[in-house]
Protein backbone atom coordinates (compact mmCIF):
# COMPACT_ATOMS: atom_id res chain seq x y z
CA UNK A 1 0.00 0.00 0.00
CA UNK A 2 1.75 3.31 -1.20
CA UNK A 3 1.64 5.92 1.55
CA UNK A 4 2.56 9.64 1.13
CA UNK A 5 2.31 11.78 4.81
CA UNK A 6 3.26 15.31 5.11
CA UNK A 7 4.65 17.52 8.08
CA UNK A 8 6.18 20.33 8.90
CA UNK A 9 3.39 23.23 8.27
CA UNK A 10 2.07 25.41 10.99
CA UNK A 11 1.82 29.49 11.45
CA UNK A 12 4.13 31.47 10.57
CA UNK A 13 4.42 34.97 10.51
CA UNK A 14 5.30 36.94 6.91
CA UNK A 15 8.79 36.08 6.04
CA UNK A 16 9.24 33.51 7.81
CA UNK A 17 10.39 29.77 6.69
CA UNK A 18 8.79 26.35 6.95
CA UNK A 19 10.06 23.25 5.35
CA UNK A 20 7.71 20.94 4.60
CA UNK A 21 8.35 16.93 4.46
CA UNK A 22 7.05 14.04 2.76
CA UNK A 23 7.88 10.02 3.87
CA UNK A 24 6.84 7.94 1.51
CA UNK A 25 6.02 4.20 2.00
CA UNK A 26 5.60 1.43 -0.56
CA UNK A 27 6.88 2.71 -3.25
CA UNK A 28 10.71 2.75 -5.22
CA UNK A 29 11.16 6.28 -4.20
CA UNK A 30 13.61 6.41 -6.45
CA UNK A 31 12.00 6.02 -9.62
CA UNK A 32 9.50 8.00 -9.00
CA UNK A 33 9.01 11.86 -9.88
CA UNK A 34 7.84 13.77 -6.60
CA UNK A 35 5.94 17.21 -6.34
CA UNK A 36 4.54 19.36 -3.78
CA UNK A 37 1.21 21.09 -4.89
CA UNK A 38 -0.96 23.36 -2.67
CA UNK A 39 -4.90 24.66 -2.48
CA UNK A 40 -6.23 28.11 -1.03
CA UNK A 41 -9.73 28.03 -0.15
CA UNK A 42 -11.84 28.47 -3.30
CA UNK A 43 -8.99 28.05 -5.00
CA UNK A 44 -7.91 25.38 -7.68
CA UNK A 45 -4.72 22.92 -6.93
CA UNK A 46 -1.76 24.55 -8.24
CA UNK A 47 1.54 22.99 -8.96
CA UNK A 48 3.95 24.60 -6.67
CA UNK A 49 7.54 22.13 -7.11
CA UNK A 50 7.88 19.09 -8.80
CA UNK A 51 12.07 17.03 -8.93
CA UNK A 52 12.18 13.98 -11.29
CA UNK A 53 13.61 11.05 -10.35
CA UNK A 54 16.74 12.04 -11.54
CA UNK A 55 16.83 15.49 -9.54
CA UNK A 56 16.19 17.66 -12.16
CA UNK A 57 13.87 20.57 -10.31
CA UNK A 58 10.55 22.95 -11.66
CA UNK A 59 9.43 25.68 -9.43
CA UNK A 60 6.26 28.08 -9.98
CA UNK A 61 6.84 31.46 -11.07
CA UNK A 62 4.98 32.30 -8.22
CA UNK A 63 7.35 31.06 -5.52
CA UNK A 64 10.86 30.95 -7.72
CA UNK A 65 13.83 32.37 -5.52
CA UNK A 66 11.94 31.67 -2.65
CA UNK A 67 10.77 27.83 -2.57
CA UNK A 68 13.23 24.74 -3.11
CA UNK A 69 12.59 21.10 -3.54
CA UNK A 70 14.49 18.70 -2.65
CA UNK A 71 15.18 14.61 -2.36
CA UNK A 72 16.14 12.34 0.03
CA UNK A 73 16.31 8.70 -2.00
CA UNK A 74 18.17 7.17 1.02
CA UNK A 75 15.38 8.40 3.12
CA UNK A 76 12.37 7.84 1.04
CA UNK A 77 11.47 11.44 1.25
CA UNK A 78 10.79 14.76 -0.55
CA UNK A 79 11.22 18.56 1.23
CA UNK A 80 9.72 21.67 0.48
CA UNK A 81 12.14 24.89 1.84
CA UNK A 82 9.79 27.61 1.76
CA UNK A 83 11.66 30.89 2.70
CA UNK A 84 10.63 34.67 2.64
CA UNK A 85 6.95 33.44 3.17
CA UNK A 86 4.08 35.47 2.19
CA UNK A 87 0.30 35.75 2.93
CA UNK A 88 -0.71 34.38 0.27
CA UNK A 89 1.38 31.55 0.44
CA UNK A 90 -1.45 30.08 2.91
CA UNK A 91 -2.71 26.39 1.66
CA UNK A 92 -2.80 23.26 2.26
CA UNK A 93 -0.01 21.53 0.87
CA UNK A 94 0.08 17.89 -0.66
CA UNK A 95 3.15 15.64 -1.39
CA UNK A 96 2.74 13.74 -4.96
CA UNK A 97 4.27 10.70 -6.24
CA UNK A 98 4.08 10.03 -9.87
CA UNK A 99 3.66 8.16 -11.35
CA UNK A 100 0.62 6.65 -10.24
CA UNK A 101 -1.17 9.85 -9.21
CA UNK A 102 -0.59 8.94 -5.22
CA UNK A 103 -1.18 11.82 -2.85
CA UNK A 104 -0.78 13.06 0.68
CA UNK A 105 -3.01 14.10 2.83
CA UNK A 106 -1.70 17.46 3.09
CA UNK A 107 -0.40 19.47 5.59
CA UNK A 108 -2.00 23.07 6.50
CA UNK A 109 0.44 26.56 5.73
CA UNK A 110 -0.55 29.49 7.28
CA UNK A 111 1.10 32.70 6.59
CA UNK A 112 -0.33 35.41 9.23
CA UNK A 113 0.91 37.72 11.56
Amino acid sequence: QVQLVESGGGLVQPGGSLRLSCVTDGIRFDLYHMGWFRQAPGKQREMVARITMTGTTNIADSVKGRFNISRDNAKNTAYLEMNSLKPEDTAVYYCNANPGGCWGQGTQVTVSS
